[in-house]
């Protein structure tokens, strides 16, 4: 109860809502990461695997593939089209949780400085009633109003970041999935041996 005391007796009301707003995205931001990056990471070394069994010589869809899963619960025959739609739906669910993390990497810094404005309005007229305002008295209301600024700026960096790290394993998955597709839909007599070949 005395730090809510002390929170309401420094800050203004404004300020309490963005630090606890600006809060919540900062936990958001590094668990969605956290749940993102595990579950990319094990998707993309188990498509990876996919991909290595498919160039090895077997031209059908290991049971561990997104395609097989996605094309056994439809029960269509593999097609381009059915594969097509296996990787958009798979590239949808991947990137789900990345457009939060841009939402709120562009729009923490101006949460943050909407809560320094108020409490430095608040702060001047508070001092304008004041016969003297010193930089002895303004300064720590200034440095005080800052910190909400600072809260929106620690939150929009990891936020930005982890986007983009994300969005390159999305790119990733994308890449092997698509090779996948790309060995998958190629005529198997067109396929010849290395020792052919060089």
């Amino acid at each position: 109860m005395n730090l809510i005391q002390s929170l309401t007796d420094n800050y203004g009301v404004v300020s309490i809502v963005v630090l606890v707003w600006l809060s919540i995205y900062f936990i958001l931001v590094f668990w969605i990461f956290i749940y993102r990056y595990i579950s990319l990471s094990s998707l993309i070394s188990n498509e990876k695997a996919c991909l290595d069994s498919l160039v090895s010589g077997k031209y059908t869809l290991p049971r561990n593939s997104v395609f097989h899963y996605n094309i056994s619960k439809i029960e269509k025959k593999v097609t381009e089209p059915i594969l097509q739609y296996c990787l958009n739906k798979t590239v949808k669910e991947a990137t789900s949780g990345l457009t939060f993390l841009a939402v709120v990497a562009s729009t923490a810094p101006f949460i943050g400085l909407f809560g320094t404005v108020v409490e430095i309005l608040e702060a001047f007229s508070t001092l304008g009633n004041e016969a003297r305002a010193t930089l002895d008295v303004i300064a720590p209301v200034i440095s005080k109003a800052l910190v909400a600024t600072a809260t929106g700026i620690l939150t929009a960096v990891p936020a930005y970041t982890f986007n983009l790290f994300l969005k390159r394993k999305v790119f990733e998955l994308n890449t092997y999935l698509k090779l996948q597709i790309d060995i998958l839909l190629s005529p198997k007599e067109s396929l010849k041996n290395v020792d052919e070949i060089v």
